[in-house]
């Protein structure tokens, strides 16, 4: 019998938006299925893909990724025309995206992409409602990152 590979913890992340986590409140996580071209797989398998201004639209009742950078390969296919930054279709279910709606025009939430991983040999997108922080609240989490660092370090010493 074949022995089933285990999937690796670390080294299944592509691309983070660190931005996003800092910038924004996050309230509730979805994961998303992503409809990719064949050469944006062979350029997210190099590890060539940027989330930084990324953010989720809604049309005709499907998501879509807008903003994200996906950097060709040298070596990719010549007679496609490889668009970096085109629109790409999200995969989720009906209600998840009704619920995503809903939450975007009534409650005032903002819908961003957070990760890109790869999950059983598919790209999926961690997307996530989230609600701007003030500056205040930024200053409040970096004190507190700062305390948790300066609480590890004196434990640490100990």
């Amino acid at each position: 019998m074949a022995k089933k590979k285990k999937a690796k913890s670390s080294g299944n992340t592509i691309c983070q938006n660190k931005k996003a986590r800092h910038e924004y409140t996050i309230s509730d996580k979805f994961e998303a299925g992503l409809s990719l071209a064949g050469w944006e797989v062979k350029s997210l398998r190099e590890g060539r893909a940027q989330l930084v201004d990324s953010y989720i639209i809604f049309k005709n009742g499907e998501a879509w990724l807008v903003g994200a950078h996906f950097t060709p390969l040298k070596t990719a296919c010549t007679h496609v025309v490889a668009d970096p930054t085109r629109d790409r279709k999200l995969l989720l279910h009906k209600r998840e995206i009704s619920n995503l709606i809903g939450a975007v025009q009534a409650k005032g939430y903002t819908c961003v992409a957070l990760s890109l991983y790869w999950k059983n040999d598919r790209v999926k997108c961690e997307i996530a409602l989230v609600k701007g922080k003030k500056q205040h609240d930024k200053r409040a989490d970096e004190k507190e990152k700062d305390w948790n660092r300066q609480k590890q370090r004196l434990m640490a010493a100990k």
